[in-house]
């Protein structure tokens, strides 16, 4: 995937996030300023008094250029790194660069709790740092991305910089994986399995995603010498059960897996689903891979490692806590999404705004065709906000459930309907219906229900509950549901956008139908 520079003016904080943002990612760390006093044997100081700016340039090119050997990396730049064209050009063909923006206060400010000799601000600091930044403002601004970091601690500052390049490891269920968002990365799916160390692959798809997806991912595994397997299984719902997962099972001891094979996941959630569980029990345990081909999937299902089937008395009734050793969205692939299921993955979307993210709701809010123009920014931001409350609870034990927001009148309402409802069409029914439980109930103000279907209806989404769906059997399949407990069923209902209340029980589950 290449490395991540950090750039910016001198004391932005580019090693002290640059620390932090290797942290989270799981990658090593290199300051670029410590590697050239290695190499000089003497402080940068001295080396510029000795050979003066230029020798200096000099030196940190040619440890720059050794970077390129090195495995990926968090690499904190000097100040002035890239003024040298040459070297510009090299660390874009070699990653990506985040360039910190700080205003002249806060560079003050960090200025005064430096230790570091800067011999390009000896004297009047104020002065000099004023000059240095007039003269260098343009080359700043030249770079595409970058990130404000007046106001924001380090830790903000590097989250808001992984969510800007698409790039989290999730570390909470034992062994970490990388979640990738990269536009075009289908294309690389071999290089990061071979980067992952993993062997062996056998893509399962659907017939539906095979069409469009199936050439690309085996001629891609096929490049980094891989010989990779192929089994399709029909799509949609139904097929979500013991019968396809034991068909599964067949089609892997037929193609020859051993433990140390690797299922790859090329579909939506329920190939996730059914893959994640059939490699979560084949040999008792194998490795998989999740290559996400829907919205929904990508924002929602392929993440936590949730997999597993349906019963006839409900969704997801058997299933397993099986992580992906890696997750890798191409939102290009969306491109072949029909609309209707890529309105019906906005309601994830819309969901997890609701939950932590009020300005991924608004966005939400503005339209379908709002949305269109930025894809990969919302899969990034909700990605996001799912992979923060995994990590804080992987087995669903507290906040976890706020996830379940909408998803109990929702899968309800999948399952009575016969499925003809979309999965994301019944949790925005879902949202909906929850949101003014939660208003009767007290828990939410007056009106959220309103600005909540106004979101959905907004993305062309339905917002109520059918009027032939017969009331008894909804709420005989939510007291079948998972989340019941002791006569009462748990609801995670909305207080606000941007917060959720969880495991709230209600015994009366006629309040659901009762007219605000």
């Amino acid at each position: 995937m290449g490395h991540i520079f950090l750039y910016g003016p001198p004391a932005s904080g580019k090693s002290t996030v640059g620390k932090i943002l290797a942290e989270n990612l799981n990658l090593p760390f290199i300051d670029l300023d410590d590697r050239t006093k290695q190499a000089a044997g003497m402080d940068i100081s001295q080396v510029m008094d000795e050979r003066g700016e230029a020798g200096f340039r000099e030196l940190e090119t040619t440890e720059f250029e050794r970077l390129h050997v090195d495995s990926d990396s968090v690499v904190a730049l000097g100040g002035g790194t890239l003024l040298r064209d040459g070297n510009r050009s090299c660390a874009e063909s070699d990653g990506e660069i985040i360039c910190l923006d700080a205003g002249l206060d806060t560079l003050q400010q960090h200025l005064a709790y430096d230790t570091n000799t800067r011999p390009l601000l000896e004297g009047d600091l104020p002065e000099k740092l004023a000059i240095l930044l007039a003269g260098r403002a343009a080359h700043y601004a030249s770079f595409p991305t970058r990130i404000g970091v007046d106001g924001r601690t380090p830790e903000q500052i590097a989250w808001k910089i992984q969510v800007t390049l698409g790039r989290f490891n999730l570390r909470s269920m034992g062994a970490g994986y990388d979640a990738v968002v990269r536009s075009g990365s289908i294309d690389s799916l071999g290089m990061l399995l071979q980067a992952h160390g993993l062997q062996n692959p056998m893509i399962v798809t659907d017939v539906n995603v095979a069409k469009f997806h199936a050439d690309h991912g085996q001629d891609s595994l096929r490049r980094s010498q891989y010989t990779p397997g192929l089994l399709s299984i029909p799509a949609g719902e139904s097929s979500k059960t013991l019968d396809t997962i034991t068909g599964l099972w067949r089609g892997f001891l037929e193609a020859g897996l051993d433990r140390r094979s690797t299922v790859v996941a090329l579909g939506g959630g329920v190939v996730g689903d059914l893959a994640g569980f059939a490699a979560a029990t084949f040999m008792r345990g194998v490795d998989w891979v999740a290559v996400p081909t829907t919205l929904l999937s990508m924002v929602d299902a392929s993440l936590g490692g949730k997999t597993g089937f349906d019963l006839p008395e409900g969704k997801n009734l058997i299933g397993s806590f099986h992580p992906p050793r890696l997750v890798m969205a191409d939102p290009q692939v969306l491109s072949t999404l029909p609309e209707p299921e890529l309105r019906s993955g906005l309601a994830e979307v819309v969901k997890h705004g609701i939950i932590a993210d009020p300005d991924l709701f608004e966005i939400c809010a503005r339209g379908f065709e709002v949305v269109l123009n930025d894809l990969p920014q919302i899969v990034r931001r909700a990605m996001a906000v799912k992979i923060r409350i995994i990590e804080d609870d992987p087995y669903e034990k507290g906040s976890r459930a706020s996830l379940n927001l909408g998803h109990t009148v929702g899968h309800a309402v999948e399952s009575v309907s016969g499925y003809r409802l979309r999965h994301g069409e019944a949790v925005a029914i879902g949202m909906v219906a929850e949101a003014r439980l939660a208003e009767y109930l007290s828990i939410a103000g007056k009106g959220l229900s309103a600005r909540i279907a106004e979101a959905l209806s907004a993305l062309g989404l339905p917002i109520q509950i059918p009027k032939d769906l017969s009331k008894e059997k909804l709420i005989h399949a939510m007291r079948f549901d998972k989340k019941k407990a002791a006569g009462s069923v748990r609801f995670a209902l909305p207080v606000e956008i941007g917060r959720v209340q969880v495991n709230v029980e209600v015994k009366d589950l006629e309040l659901l139908f009762k007219e605000n």
